[in-house]
């Protein structure tokens, strides 16, 4: 399932207004967006995450007097432990929704209810040319009754109040503010789900930044109410950092498809525990998270023959590293195939009294699918991520390290640009232009680094001169398509 189409086609609805003053609303909290930025200098990778939150409510409005005979659940027979949300969901349908999800399951005990919950989300999915993001939130409460009402009563008019306010919201017309748009879907009743079931879809946008649509699902069975959300959206990839443009989001009919099917699940597995457990308050258990296990990033291997294509641009890499030590390495990384090129010279000759240091690196990612063909999609993808990392730096500063102007290159392979950064960091002091290609499922990526200094001094001393811009883009740019022209003739791995 993915969003289909620009969520703003979904305008916002008319009807007959609604009463004065609104009923008091238990509020999801709206996703918080956050930005942070990690870039690698010389042929590493930098990446942006944005994401959304979701927390839990103070629950109803009910006195907190709490009830611990016979009315307080309708019961009096021995605790049991609670709920499990997750595992109401099926395996597959869990992995459709949100793949590779972190899953979070916790309980809390409340003066008028015991709380259930279970999270999945996967905000960073990389599918084509784009990121997706998905979540879902799931809510279990088991209500304990008040005096003499009991919890069944309870949960009955909780559910009550949750209808009473979602009918209100979907007719009703607050006043936006500025730059801020929201619609919010009729109420769809979901017969032969528990003792009552509904759903019901928003769709909001708040200034440059946050444009996000949801599901939600209401049920009761017996004392337990259920809450359901679904939030899915997408943003494509060279996208800038901290803006709205390119998303997407899910629309109202996948919305209310999606968390119908999930009501189901919870609400069938809330009926099979309340079979097994009936007469019973259930207890909570301890908060768990589990998370996709992190593959181990493979070292790169020292290659015994330098690759052709390589060997014969040696002498253009020369007239740029004079007298350079080679060095070839290959790797594997998941469906990417890297095969790195290296030409390095760390005290060019005939600089009097200067130590002068030049360095070309080529990097050729080569993708395949899980049959072992080439994949130009996700070649596409990955220019696309690098392309929107490279835009989402461009003119700024963030620790020691200053990044230029990102420029398209026309004419060189299927589409290609150029960037220039200079590096203060460490032992690093140097300036260097890349240039990145893309060319079937093959994305070829040439940087050209260098600086010099005083004889005697540090690689990081003050007195580093960095290898100007100018000099650094046309080489690196000379250098790519010298590189593209003998890949044609002797591709990597023949």
């Amino acid at each position: 399932m993915g969003p289909q189409g620009q969520s703003g086609a979904n305008g916002p609805s008319g009807g007959p207004p609604g009463p004065s003053r609104p009923p008091r609303r238990r509020g999801w909290l709206l996703p918080a967006l956050a930005a942070g930025a990690v870039v690698l200098v010389g042929g590493g990778a930098g990446g942006y995450l944005v994401y959304g939150q979701l927390a839990g409510d103070p629950g109803p409005a009910v006195p907190a007097q709490r009830q611990t005979g016979p009315a307080a659940s309708d019961a009096g027979a021995d605790p049991a432990p609670g709920p499990d949300a997750c595992a109401m969901l099926p395996p597959e349908e869990a992995d459709r929704l949100v793949p590779g999800a972190t899953v979070v399951k916790g309980s809390q005990e409340r003066e008028t209810a015991v709380m259930f919950t279970c999270n999945l989300v996967n905000q960073r999915i990389s599918y084509g040319e784009f990121w997706r993001n998905r979540e879902i939130d799931i809510k279990i409460n088991q209500h304990l009754g008040d005096g003499a009402k009991t919890g069944r009563t309870m949960a009955q008019t909780s559910y009550e109040f949750e209808y009473g306010s979602a009918k209100y919201r979907e007719t009703a017309k607050p006043t936006p503010r500025k730059g801020e748009k929201e619609y919010v879907s009729p109420v769809k009743d979901v017969p032969g789900v528990g003792d009552g079931a509904y759903a019901q879809y928003t769709w909001r946008r708040s200034g440059e930044m946050l444009w996000y649509s949801y599901g939600q699902a209401f049920a009761r069975v017996h004392d337990m109410t259920i809450e359901v959300k679904y939030q899915a959206g997408q943003q494509r990839k060279d996208a800038e950092v901290l803006s709205s443009k390119t998303t997407q989001s899910i629309t109202e009919e996948n919305a209310i498809r999606e968390v119908t099917g999930l009501v189901e699940h919870v609400a069938k597995g809330v009926a099979d525990w309340k079979a097994r457990h009936p007469n019973v308050v259930a207890q909570p258990y301890p908060t768990t998270t589990s998370a996709p296990e992190a593959t181990p990033t493979p070292s790169p291997t020292q290659l015994r023959i330098f690759p052709a294509a390589c060997e014969s641009i040696t002498p253009d890499a020369t007239e740029l590293v004079p007298r350079p030590v080679t060095r070839a390495r290959g790797v594997e990384v998941g469906n990417d195939t890297q095969t790195e090129c290296r030409w390095l010279n760390l005290d060019v000759p005939g600089v009097a009294g200067k130590t002068r240091v030049r360095s070309v690196l080529i990097t050729v990612h080569g993708f395949t699918n899980r049959a072992g063909v080439a994949d130009k999609t996700a070649a596409g993808s990955f220019y696309a991520t690098r392309r929107g990392q490279s835009n989402g730096t461009e003119h700024s500063t963030i620790g020691g390290i200053v990044f230029g102007a990102v420029r398209d290159i026309k004419g060189l392979g299927e589409a290609a640009y150029g960037s220039y950064v200079q590096t203060r960091q460490g032992d690093v002091h140097a300036g260097s232009a890349s240039v990145m290609v893309r060319q079937g499922s093959l994305v070829v990526v040439v940087d050209y680094a260098g600086a010099e200094r005083p004889k005697g001094k540090p690689a990081d001393a003050p007195e580093v001169e960095m290898l100007p811009e100018k000099e650094a883009r046309e080489g690196a740019l000379k250098m790519a398509r010298a590189f593209l022209a003998a890949l044609a003739e002797k591709p990597i791995g023949s």
